[in-house]
């Protein structure tokens, strides 16, 4: 049985010795990657998110837990890439051209893969071309844009229209994000969806696919 309140409890506490000891006992026990992964790692860092977006927890709390379910996944990963398990549905991110803060798409980035979802991360200052050619590659189910400089705002309309252009967004969801983005900008420019802050990004990604906790 996974106790998935020990592994919140050291996600919390930022104590990595005891993520992976809790994962190598978890394996020892004959669970599987798989489960160790969703019951545990992947149900303490929902945990992280909702204390996050409820104010409890702040950016350099989320970043170490982060960090600490990276080594429980270290663990793991070598069992999980030789299985048959499939991955979770893919989220490609960058931030548009001419814009090169990372921050928070580097944040959203990581709880998505908290929550269990196969992130690929194009970087900043990413011209339509880029989001065209990593689509053309990795597929993804959800496009996400990011921007922090209102300047650069108009690049995320340039990027969906040369994608839709292109006919690479049909079957993919788009959401966008950044200060100075808000819910009427991203209506305004045919985007699926919007969200305020790293935590609800992922609760937007589970929404566009259908998934709830």
């Amino acid at each position: 049985m996974i106790d998935t309140q020990k592994f919140t409890q050291a996600l919390l506490n930022g104590d990595i010795g005891e993520i992976t000891a809790l994962t190598q006992k978890g394996l020892d026990r004959g669970e599987s990657a798989q489960a160790l992964l969703q019951h545990g790692l992947v149900a303490g860092m929902d945990v992280v998110g909702k204390k996050f977006r409820s104010g409890e927890l702040y950016i350099p709390e989320v970043l170490m837990a982060a960090r600490v379910m990276q080594a429980g996944m270290d663990v793991l990963k070598p069992l999980l890439t030789r299985s048959d398990v499939p991955s979770g549905p893919k989220i490609l991110l960058g931030t548009v051209q001419g814009d090169v803060h990372d921050i928070g798409k580097n944040l959203v980035a990581m709880l998505l893969k908290g929550a269990g979802f196969e992130v690929v991360d194009i970087g900043v200052d990413a011209a339509p071309e880029r989001f065209r050619d990593a689509i053309r590659e990795h597929r993804p189910r959800i496009l996400g844009l990011s921007a922090l400089l209102t300047t650069t705002m108009p690049q995320m309309k340039a990027t969906l229209d040369f994608l839709k252009e292109a006919g690479l967004l049909e079957g993919v969801k788009s959401i966008m994000g950044g200060a100075p983005v808000t819910q009427a900008f991203a209506e305004k420019i045919g985007a699926d969806g919007y969200a305020p802050d790293a935590s609800s990004a992922v609760e937007k990604v589970r929404e566009l696919l259908g998934k709830r906790d």
